[in-house]
């Protein structure tokens, strides 16, 4: 008999443990979601350009063009576009399209919750009409963004292993995801925020892409970091297993301060691999100092009180003296 009711006091205590854990769970849950947007009101409309195209007559088409002045240039005669509706090419991608985003729910609720995150740090901006396209598989002007309109080709987004990307690069086809839609959008609208650096050097550069991705960090922290640098989930976990490493080849080869132009295609444009010149180089992912300036600008607002409006147009040399940057081991 003892021992029973030992069983149910045990489970009795195991019980409001668990919902210690649970509550602990949420608030830490909340702390990585960032701030509390659920009071701002806004409605993202999604104008389906690319079904409407699919879909229209010939004679159709003047009446497309009132809708979407800005889909078709004025130095392009109607004989054009119809001869376009006629493109099997172009019916294949309107296809592959309609099959992947048939249903745009998901991706509509994401980009209103990155809009409702725009809208808490900066009030005055406004969300844009968001319009599909597709573009050829034009994945360097995946997303255009402008005042107004945000233009999202959806060609560029079917999965890296669709057949469409057999012909492009790995490093680069691994982001022709839906996954990346919203970081992309985030990234288009965060370089209209940050100014190119005017130093010519490295560590200017660094802490350029370190702003960008701590915006993203506040703007998309629905996003995981994987997808807010565009690394797979193993890429990161090597980035974090060797960001010492990493560090100290920087700065004993005394890069930071140089000027050499090449260090941005060896360690922070889009890349199969960073370029150390080591055994490690087939191990690492591209664009390695752009996280390696996204710890630098986490230092410094850490240790700083700094609003994300200031940070925008503070110096790099300032960011990172007054970081006290010190990476993990």
């Amino acid at each position: 008999m003892k021992n029973k009711r030992n069983y149910f006091f045990n489970k009795i205590l195991i019980i409001p443990l668990l919902l210690v854990l649970i509550v602990l769970s949420g608030c830490e849950l909340s702390k990585k979601e960032g701030v509390d947007v659920s009071d701002i009101k806004l409605d993202i409309k999604v104008l389906r350009f690319d079904q409407e195209f699919a879909n229209v007559k010939p004679t159709g088409i003047p009446q497309l063009k009132k809708k979407f002045p800005y889909m078709f240039p004025k130095q392009y005669a109607d004989s054009v576009w119809e001869s376009k509706l006629k493109d099997t090419l172009q019916a294949e991608l309107f296809k592959e399209v309609d099959n992947s985003f048939l249903n745009f729910t998901q991706e509509t609720k994401d980009l209103e919750l990155f809009y409702k995150h725009v809208k808490y740090y900066f009030p005055k901006e406004k969300e844009p009409n968001v319009v599909t396209v597709t573009s050829y598989v034009d994945y360097k002007n995946r997303v255009i963004l402008t005042d107004t309109i945000l233009l999202l080709a959806l060609d560029n987004y079917l999965g890296a292993n669709h057949k469409f990307y057999a012909g492009i690069q790995n490093y680069i086809a691994k982001t022709l995801d839906k996954q990346y839609i919203v970081s992309d959008v985030a990234s288009a609208f965060v370089k209209k925020k940050i100014a190119a650096p005017v130093e010519r050097t490295f560590l200017a550069k660094l802490i350029y892409y370190g702003k960008e991705l701590y915006l993203k960090d506040k703007l998309i922290p629905f996003n995981t970091d994987a997808q807010k640098i565009k690394f797979t989930q193993q890429e990161l976990d090597w980035a974090n297993a060797n960001e010492e490493q990493i560090w100290r080849y920087f700065v004993e080869r005394q890069l930071l301060y140089s000027t050499d132009a090449k260090l941005a295609a060896r360690f922070l444009e889009d890349a199969p691999f960073s370029k150390f010149q080591l055994e490690l180089d087939n191990e690492s992912p591209g664009k390695v100092g752009r996280y390696i300036g996204w710890q630098i600008v986490k230092a410094y607002m850490e240790k700083n009180k700094v609003s994300l409006q200031q940070l925008l147009s503070i110096p790099a040399e300032e960011i990172f003296k007054k970081s006290n940057y010190k990476p993990r081991r």
